[in-house]
């Protein structure tokens, strides 16, 4: 046995077994997943930190298949009047030749499970209860360890948890717990350790060093996320860019921008499936889709706008496909937004307005470009929303994450926070298109204030996801 408290994950074959070590490890690449039964073939064993300190080791082992069978085996090897109990019974069987022949898989979830100091029984809810799992049951009293089983897939639409209650309670396992490995909730892992400490209470301490650990490391991931998230909107609102006047040369200038913006939002969403430990092939956003690992080049699209419940006003309604503004600049003077409302550009380039022309007439100068607000109403929703699908997902998914959601209210309707108008007037706050700049405290600040009041709250996160 190794230092620290041993875990064995024993149950039926596939039933989420190796599901639930990916969740509680973070790790989407432990084991194998499949519909395939006995995708599981070995023990393979995984640590838990706390503190970046071992606490406990969690052992996959393979499905058990043919319980009924092994059970009338050891009646042969030990009849009910030599009186052994389990680990004796286990034993002789363990020493037998069809412990490593017709019963070989069986033969390594009972060494691992008396190997070690209690078991997580994996229970598929959505199977019905066969006499097969009582007879699993009956084999693994045998190994006399605490055993706490763990209701799987209990957010499946059809499932039979109450028949499960039920037959645990009949063969003295009245510590339950639901755990979607899929889609866990919010407080699922510290229950899950917190019921497992009530069988070992020996081993209290350790559990609630892990349970302190992990709320610890989940705050600071919201923390590291939100700030990603405000960065990319700080950056983007920020952004200025100064060009002639010349129809090709502004065409030519809102191409980068928008390339620029969308380099800018993949990064995002790269660096955020890395703090939180996913592929980038988990991320699908219905309409807003993400194909080959890129998103989908829609986000200045006028139907990525009316998806997200973004509105933009009649002088905007014929360029929303671009999303740029623009203002025009003389001297050194901006005309400013009002001189400028509803001049944007389509995908093609088009004329600025009747108005447009008409000053393009009198004034000389250079066009200013930034990116209009309801751009990144855009930006800020869909990354919240990717951020309530990450917190709530578990790392045994195996379908992408599904951004169709409703959006986020409060960036779409309202006055934008004050942060990103602060940022408008800061063009040196903005790293996009890799711009280098110096990180001053008032961009700090005002990325802080912005992940704090508009990213980090739970109820943001809550909305986002559903």
């Amino acid at each position: 046995m190794n230092d620290g408290l041993n875990i064995a994950v024993v149950g039926h074959t596939n039933t989420g077994k190796t599901s639930l070590l990916r969740t509680l490890l973070r790790d989407t690449q432990f084991g194998e997943v499949s519909d395939r039964p006995s995708t599981t073939r070995h023990v393979e064993g995984a640590q838990l930190l706390a503190d970046g300190r071992p606490v406990a080791t969690l052992f996959d082992t393979p499905g058990m298949e043919d319980a009924i069978a092994l059970l009338d085996y050891l009646d042969t090897l030990a009849p009910p009047a030599e009186r052994l109990d389990g680990p004796d019974r286990l034993n002789r069987f363990l020493a037998s030749a069809e412990a490593v022949g017709r019963f070989e898989q069986e033969a390594k979830v009972l060494r691992q499970l008396m190997q070690s100091d209690a078991g997580f029984y994996v229970i598929d809810v959505r199977d019905p209860v066969l006499p097969k799992h009582r007879d699993e049951l009956t084999l693994l009293s045998y190994c006399a360890r605490p055993l706490l089983p763990v209701l799987n897939f209990v957010n499946a639409p059809l499932n039979h948890e109450g028949a499960w209650r039920d037959m645990l309670s009949r063969v003295g396992l009245h510590a339950q717990i639901r755990f979607d490995t899929v889609t866990p909730e919010a407080d699922g892992e510290r229950r899950l350790y917190e019921a497992l400490a009530t069988l070992l209470p020996s081993q209290r301490p350790a559990l609630d060093q892990l349970i302190d650990s992990r709320a610890t490391d989940e705050m600071h991931r919201r923390h590291a996320a939100t700030r990603l998230v405000a960065e990319l909107v700080i950056d983007v609102a920020a952004s200025r860019r100064q060009v002639s006047a010349d129809d090709e040369v502004i065409a030519q200038a809102v191409k980068q921008l928008h390339a620029d913006v969308r380099q800018r939002e993949q990064h995002c969403v790269d660096a955020l499936l890395d703090l939180y430990g996913f592929n980038r092939n988990d991320v699908i956003a219905a309409q807003l889709p993400l194909l080959d690992g890129r998103w989908e080049d829609d986000l200045f699209s006028a139907e990525t706008l009316r998806v997200m419940g973004v509105s933009v006003g009649k002088g905007a309604a014929a360029g929303a496909a671009a999303g740029v503004g623009i203002d025009l600049i003389a001297g050194g003077l901006t005309l400013g937004a009002a001189a400028a409302l509803g001049a944007l550009i389509g995908g093609t380039w088009q004329s600025i307005s009747n108005f447009g022309d008409r000053i393009k007439g009198k004034l000389t100068g250079e066009r200013e470009l930034t990116v209009d607000d309801a751009i990144l109403r855009v930006l800020a929703a869909r990354q919240q929303a990717l951020l309530g699908a990450l917190s709530g997902r578990g790392h045994a998914a195996t379908g992408p994450i599904d951004l169709s959601t409703a959006p986020v209210q409060q960036w779409t309707e309202g006055a934008l926070p004050d942060e990103i108008e602060l940022a408008r007037a800061h063009p040196a706050w903005s790293r996009l298109g890799g711009r280098r700049i110096d990180d001053d405290n008032e961009r700090q600040e005002a990325i802080r204030h912005l992940a704090e009041r508009f990213f980090l709250s739970p109820g943001s996160a809550d909305q986002a996801a559903r």
